[in-house]
């Protein structure tokens, strides 16, 4: 993630973009993938997480509990829970 809004995975044996997701209106600050790989979750300037389906490039969870820049994202061991820190002093965690 970054600057741009947009989060970009990479193929690293041909260091070719493979996907490219544009869902936030602000900095990319953090992104986690699911054990399983199939979910990425992402934190943003934008004061909201989003949850993508890897497989269809699509947001399958847009969260908004936070009000202020969300800086950590990260999934559970199992993957059951997606736990989110943000600069407005709170720790959300999602079943």
């Amino acid at each position: 993630g970054g600057g741009d809004c947009t989060i970009k995975i990479f193929d690293l044996s041909s260091n070719a973009v493979v996907r490219d997701l544009s869902y936030h209106t602000k900095w990319v600050t953090s992104v986690a993938f699911s054990s399983d790989g199939n979910l990425l979750a992402s934190g943003s300037g934008d004061e909201t997480v989003k949850v993508y389906d890897i497989a269809s490039r699509t947001v399958v969870h847009d969260l908004r509990q936070h009000t202020n820049w969300v800086h950590s994202v990260a999934f559970s061991p199992t993957g059951r829970y997606l736990a989110t820190g943000g600069f407005d002093k709170t720790v959300c965690i999602y079943d």
